[in-house]
């Protein structure tokens, strides 16, 4: 199935498949994640989110986005979807991530569901930094990163009920600190970097060794939720209606 993807961002950080400064289809993005204003609150009014469309899943086996997705407090069930993701011969690292992401939410949907999926990569001079295979790797990869800026790419894929999947790519910029071999091997040896792109969590013990982020935090982290607000936006829904409290009943 053919995908499309609603985002209006420029191409330096969500890709959206349209150049820079052209027109935006729809509410414009917000860098800050914030729902865009509507008719109802522009005159003082609360737009609340209607009841959720149908299941959410997380089609991804990453704790990590489940933890942000849990931070949102929505109801949502995961169910990984495995899919090849050796790169085709001459796939750019956007292209790569962009139709891993789509193949994951095809890959797990079943009717009346929104399968949200995403796919994440290290680029560092052109090259893909995927999970390392083994410590040896998560060793190499950290020495080619330490005192460098490097790029994190994430692929994010919503596949709603009988729609065409939308996607969109992020790009975030991070610059990591110049590392000892003492704290390489100690780093490697903690198992953090295991099952990492780029042999390392921002938000965990890696955090030490992060210097600036120049771009979304989640992204890094590896599901940018701004992105996957608009990606909902686009199928004509609200993330928010997918929360376990909608929030029009909360009381703050």
């Amino acid at each position: 199935m053919n995908g499309r993807d609603p985002l209006g961002a420029p191409a330096t950080t969500t890709e959206a498949g349209q150049k820079a400064g052209a027109p935006t289809v729809g509410r414009p993005a917000d860098p800050l994640g914030a729902p865009a204003p509507s008719p109802a609150s522009a005159e003082g009014g609360i737009r609340t989110a209607a009841a959720a469309p149908g299941p959410l899943i997380l089609a991804s086996a990453s704790p990590r986005r489940r933890e942000l997705l849990e931070s949102l407090d929505l109801d949502f069930a995961v169910r990984p979807a495995t899919v090849d993701e050796t790169p085709a011969l001459g796939e750019r690292p956007r292209d790569l991530v962009r139709r891993l992401a789509r193949e994951k939410a095809e890959a797990g949907a079943r009717d009346g569901e929104w399968v949200l999926a995403a796919d994440t990569i290290v680029v560092e001079d052109g090259a893909i930094l995927g999970k390392p295979a083994d410590r040896d790797e998560a060793r190499r990869m950290l020495e080619r990163l330490q005192g460098r800026w490097h790029l994190v790419l994430t692929g994010t894929a919503l596949r709603p009920p009988a729609s065409d999947t939308l996607h969109a790519v992020e790009s975030t910029r991070v610059l990591f600190a110049e590392l000892t071999p003492e704290q390489i091997d100690w780093y490697a040896a903690t198992g953090e970097p295991d099952d990492k792109a780029g042999a390392y969590a921002v938000q965990g013990l890696g955090s030490l060794f992060i210097l600036e982020i120049d771009g979304n935090y989640s992204n890094v982290v590896g599901l940018p939720l701004p992105t996957v607000r608009q990606l909902f936006e686009g199928a004509g829904s609200d993330l928010r209606a997918f929360q376990r409290v909608p929030l029009g009943a909360r009381v703050f």
